[in-house]
């Protein structure tokens, strides 16, 4: 039975990648469990469904398990994601489709927010956040894929340019200017209403303890 052992999480990838590619099914079982929820999330982000989110995180371990000889090396989770992105892609561009309104009514955990809240955290300045974050996912319907992805992978799942560039396989620079463009239309988006910038002033005016 392949279990995981203590070491760098991902050297431990490259190792059950390796076992995978000789035809282990448990190892890649175990790939599946250290990344289906960063797979999950990134494209609950993108398609604004929990169904179709699940679909396409399926659909993603079954291409990555088909394709699993063509991974030549690095990290793993980049990897996985670009398979991922792409099947978003596909999805959205199939159905025509536009994402869900808000995730606020849906009926499931929605991991990481927009803005991370610590355990001493003032209460005003956890609500605000959470008004915040509620605002900003309707900005983010706003914005066209590539812009929406760049912040999703950015400002949500926290990765570096390198690390996105080779999600989205495109340059850093674009990824760069795509990040930029992205969050200006989310400042343009948050000023648009009086609500909008009421909770920009109120966000600015929390305390930092």
């Amino acid at each position: 039975m392949t279990e995981i052992t203590e070491q760098d999480p991902n050297e431990e990838d490259q190792r059950l990648i390796v076992l995978a590619q000789g035809g282990d099914l448990a190892a890649f079982n175990l790939i599946v469990e250290r990344h289906q929820r960063a797979v999950y999330s990134t494209c609950l982000r993108m398609l604004r469904d929990p169904h179709l989110a699940e679909d396409a995180t399926q659909d993603s371990f079954i291409r990555a398990w088909n394709a699993i000889d063509s991974f030549r090396g690095g990290i793993v989770r980049p990897w996985l994601l670009r398979i991922a992105t792409n099947r978003t892609y596909d999805m959205l561009r199939s159905k025509a489709r536009k994402p869900a309104a808000s995730l606020d009514a849906q009926p499931f955990e929605s991991e990481p927010e927009w803005a991370t809240v610590s355990v001493s955290e003032h209460p005003e300045q956890y609500s605000t956040r959470g008004e915040m974050s509620a605002f900003l996912e309707q900005a983010l319907l706003q914005l066209p894929e590539d812009q929406r992805l760049a912040i999703v992978l950015s400002d949500v799942q926290g990765y570096g340019y390198d690390e996105i560039a080779d999600i989205m396989n495109t340059a850093v620079g674009t990824v760069k200017s795509r990040i930029s463009r992205g969050r200006s239309r989310l400042r343009e988006y948050l000023q648009s209403t009086p609500a909008g910038m009421e909770l920009a002033e109120r966000f600015v005016r929390l305390p930092n303890e």
